[in-house]
């Protein structure tokens, strides 16, 4: 009987953990999907390059090492697919290759983003960004090629381990982490945290006096006098600022740092966790388009005009007036429309844009 509770459980938790890898799955495929067409079709974004770079990492993750891990690996994945000599090196070399480039790509978006809020009036990125993914996409491909010269994997009776934690890099492991990972996460928290000051600053910075106020009379009333008391409960500078910088480095640090500290581990230790591990560093694919599209207020507006560009428009209805023979005759004329209207419906229409100039019109102070 506690056999049975023991494998019901398991049981359970292997398909609840397969049914949340889905669920990442495809919310890799379609939040990157549809942010790279946004980002394609906006032109004038100051990070597109950078924003488009990291669409395609997590695309081409999407489409290689994550249906792998659902293949191929043991649970939360189905684990029926044996994996040759050959496949499994070419595994070990995605996933060495393609989480550097996430890592890195991100890292270099938070130093374009600093820059672009630090110094907004230089007029070109230096470096330019075809040189600083140019440097990324070697990066990757170099500690890509460590896993290469890890131990072979096992024949394919063997269960298929073919990932970076099951003895993919060998000796290089430590080096493949402080490069993927700490590299990164260093480079990030210092281009926030650096975005962080500067927004604080400039909420710390008194507001200009308005022109005319010296030659302003002031009343002498209560609520004048209420006016220059400070408030009851002040509130810290740059609260709002601090947002971004700490769901950015956030969510860097609870994605990727356990699969990095799983790195550094032995191996018999980060083989036990490697499946939970993985699934955590692999749902940073599901999360970036909504940290760095939806939560980016150009992002959203251009998502916004695309949708009402997509979606159809309601026919107009059109007036009974227009059907009148006369109406009908001079609209077939070429006149314009506003012809159309007769003597006695002119004064109607006038009034009405007198009306609504009238109320248009801001009231005076």
């Amino acid at each position: 009987m506690a056999n049975t509770t023991g494998l019901n459980a398991t049981d359970i938790a292997s398909s609840v953990g397969l049914i949340l890898a889905v669920l990442v799955e495809v919310g890799a495929l379609l939040g990157n999907g549809a942010l790279l067409v946004v980002v394609l079709r906006t032109p004038g974004l100051q990070d597109a390059h950078y924003l488009v770079h990291l669409c395609v990492v997590d695309l081409l993750a999407a489409a290689s090492i994550m249906p792998l891990g659902l293949l191929a690996a043991p649970p939360p994945g189905v684990g029926r697919v044996r994996l040759g000599p050959a496949p499994c090196r070419a595994a070990r070399f995605l996933s060495a290759a393609l989480l550097p480039a996430c890592t890195l790509g991100v890292a270099a978006l938070g130093l374009a983003r600093y820059r672009f809020i630090a110094h907004p009036l230089r007029p070109r990125a230096r470096p330019p960004p075809g040189l600083v993914l140019a440097a990324v996409w070697a990066a990757a491909g170099l500690l890509g090629a460590l896993a290469l010269l890890g131990p072979p994997p096992a024949p394919p009776p063997a269960p298929a381990r073919c990932s970076v934690l099951a003895g993919g890099l060998g000796p290089f492991r430590p080096l493949w982490a402080l490069l993927a990972f700490a590299l990164p996460a260093l480079l990030l928290l210092g281009a926030y945290g650096g975005i962080f000051l500067v927004a604080r600053r400039a909420a710390l910075r008194p507001p200009r006096p308005a022109r005319g106020s010296g030659s302003r009379l002031r009343s002498d009333s209560l609520d004048s006098r209420l006016s220059f008391l400070p408030p009851l409960r002040p509130r810290l500078p740059g609260g709002r600022a601090a947002l971004a910088p700490v769901l950015a480095v956030g969510q860097f640090a609870a994605c990727w740092l356990p699969y990095g500290c799983a790195c550094l581990a032995p191996a018999a230790r980060a083989v036990e966790a490697e499946a939970a591990v993985t699934w955590v560093a692999y749902s940073a694919f599901a999360a970036h388009p909504f940290l760095y599209g939806l939560l980016q207020r150009p992002i959203r507006l251009a998502l916004g005009r695309l949708t009402r560009r997509a979606l159809p428009r309601p026919l107009k209805a059109c007036t009974p007036r227009a059907w009148h023979p006369r109406a009908l005759l001079l609209r077939l004329q070429g006149h314009p429309e506003g012809s159309v209207l007769g003597s006695s419906e002119a004064p109607e229409q006038a009034g009405a844009l007198a009306e609504g100039q009238r109320l248009s019109r801001p009231e005076n102070t």
